[in-house]
């Protein structure tokens, strides 16, 4: 058994220079967010509670305009009635792909909660998934964990309706590595230099503020997220954004409304201060987050665990996975995540069913915000390998407290 408090000071010992570097990450995120507020003159005013149809809503206008400039694009939006990260993707998607037009996913197959929307599964029936509306989907799955530019080129140039080319820079639950911004903005100028017309859409989910820059800098004509993962700071409560070129953001609009309305329209009913408040606080949190990750690796590293990525390796997204091969310590890992946060850590998470998953998923979630993926959080696909997925941590001081609670109960 090993000494805990003693094994994490010597891991944080030897992550100094790390997180030294995620530190210098989150003051460059930083001021990006703060030279954006300034250049929009935010204000209390800005916060005020709008009802009805809202129009003129003030707060929400500025909002998207902060959002468009902090994610380094020309156009966005943000609202708090998305649901979720596949509700914001599945609003991206069906504003731009139309009746006879191929999507085509260069990350393979995309999370389990998209293929609902796609339309994959056959028994599912008429849904209005975009099988249903007669769009085609193809997939070209990663070459050595990186995009596999020659197939891609290759497909794109031989198949004339490739309307959206969709790239998921996190990972999911499959076993590889995140992407980075810089990697989509390669992908982005081989698509434009085949095709201009073709869109490029990035799952930005879990990435938010990990690097210097966002896929919208790169050229990426929609950026899609959610705000109860990184940009929501652990503050914002629901929502979801999307961001990218004005004519892609422009053709969402009118899917997140209706035709001539788009993003004219829809009362913010409050919701605005805390998003503002969010996507404040983010670039901090999220450096929190990945320094509890750091540690994770680092820690269950040297105890003989498979993890990716390594401690010392660059980092794309918050996630991290620790691969176990043993089902039984791959539930402790997940129950001792739920034992060391802050609510519900009497509960005591077991396997069961989920929708849009192939088999049964463990999940622990202290978390103040129902399913916020930005504070201390973790899952599983129950099956081999065995690999949890922990993301999250709301300050590194929780995160690591939380940390030390995994080993008791993956260790005793």
């Amino acid at each position: 058994m090993i000494e805990i408090t003693e094994t994490v000071l010597e891991a944080e010992k030897n992550l100094a220079g790390i997180f030294a570097g995620i530190d210098k990450t989150a003051f460059i995120n930083q001021k990006k967010v703060l030279t954006a507020f300034r250049q929009h003159k935010i204000s209390d005013t800005h916060f005020n509670y709008s009802t009805g149809y809202g129009y003129n809503d003030k707060g929400r206008d500025a909002l998207d305009l902060v959002w468009a400039d902090v994610f380094e694009s020309e156009a966005a939006f943000v609202r708090s009635n998305i649901v979720s990260g596949t509700h914001a993707i599945t609003i991206g998607l069906f504003g731009l792909l139309r009746p006879g037009d191929v999507m085509l996913s260069v990350t393979g197959r995309p999370y389990d909660t998209l293929t609902g929307v796609i339309g994959l599964k056959k028994d599912t029936g008429d849904i209005g998934s975009l099988r249903d509306f007669g769009i085609i989907y193809e997939e070209i799955g990663l070459k050595n964990n990186k995009l596999d530019f020659c197939s891609a080129a290759e497909y794109i140039k031989t198949n004339k309706n490739i309307k959206t080319v969709f790239v998921q820079k996190s990972r999911g639950y499959c076993d590889r590595a995140a992407l980075s911004s810089h990697e989509i903005g390669e992908l982005v100028r081989l698509v434009k230099q085949i095709d201009p017309e073709i869109y490029v859409v990035a799952d930005n989910c879990y990435g938010e503020f990990a690097e210097e820059h966002e896929p919208g800098f790169y050229g990426a004509d929609m950026v899609i997220g959610s705000l109860i993962k990184n940009p929501g700071g652990g503050i914002a409560e629901c929502g979801g954004y999307i961001a990218g070129t004005k004519k892609a953001v422009g053709l969402a609009a009118h899917r997140l409304t209706s035709p001539l309305v788009g993003t004219e329209a829809g009362a913010s009913l409050g919701a605005t201060k805390n998003i503002f408040k969010g996507l404040f606080f983010a670039p901090h949190v999220v450096a929190q987050s990945l320094k509890t990750a750091c540690l994770a690796a680092y820690i269950y590293s040297s105890l003989g665990f498979e993890v990716s990525p390594k401690h010392d390796e660059k980092r794309f997204d918050i996630i991290q996975s620790i691969k176990f091969f043993d089902e039984h310590k791959m539930l402790r890992f997940i129950q001792g995540v739920q034992a060391g946060s802050a609510i519900d850590s009497h509960i005591l998470p077991v396997p069961d069913d989920m929708p849009g998953y192939d088999c049964k998923v463990v999940m622990a979630s202290g978390s103040f915000t129902q399913g916020s993926s930005i504070e201390i959080s973790a899952d599983a696909p129950v099956k081999p390998p065995y690999i949890a997925f922990l993301q999250g941590g709301l300050s590194y001081e929780s995160g690591k407290l939380c940390i030390m609670k995994t080993l008791e109960t993956v260790l005793c």
